[in-house]
């Protein structure tokens, strides 16, 4: 029982030395998000490889293109558009596809928190 003991005093130290040498840190938990940041008059966020943008955020809209990069830009944020679930369950953003065309975005697209992106006027 106090090798058990010695044992895990030993772990203990060894990892509180490397954590203090930056060596090791904490796993962050399941539920944390990057936010958005705003970089030269966009708002940068991360978002789900290929998806979807849409030419209307109504529900009915076409897809007008894909984004294939996992970290894009987009314009604003609408909270008034058509359902899509999550945390903000009728928020849209204004990006623009790798296509070059204008459109909207699920916010559930998303993995970043969209609270900073300013609202669409």
């Amino acid at each position: 029982m106090r090798l058990h003991l010695r044992v895990r005093a030993a772990a203990l130290t060894v990892a509180a030395a490397l954590g203090s040498l930056g060596l090791i840190t904490p796993t962050a938990s399941a539920s944390a998000q990057h936010q958005c940041t705003l970089e030269t008059n966009a708002y940068y966020c991360y978002n789900v490889y290929a998806a979807k943008v849409y030419d209307s955020f109504d529900g009915t809209g076409e897809v007008v293109g894909y984004m294939y990069t996992t970290y894009s830009w987009f314009s604003c944020r609408l909270d008034n558009g058509a359902y899509v679930g999550g945390p903000h369950p009728n928020r849209w953003l204004l990006t623009k596809a790798d296509n070059g065309v204008w459109g909207w975005m699920k916010d559930t697209s998303i993995s970043s928190e969209t609270n900073p992106l300013i609202p669409c006027n």
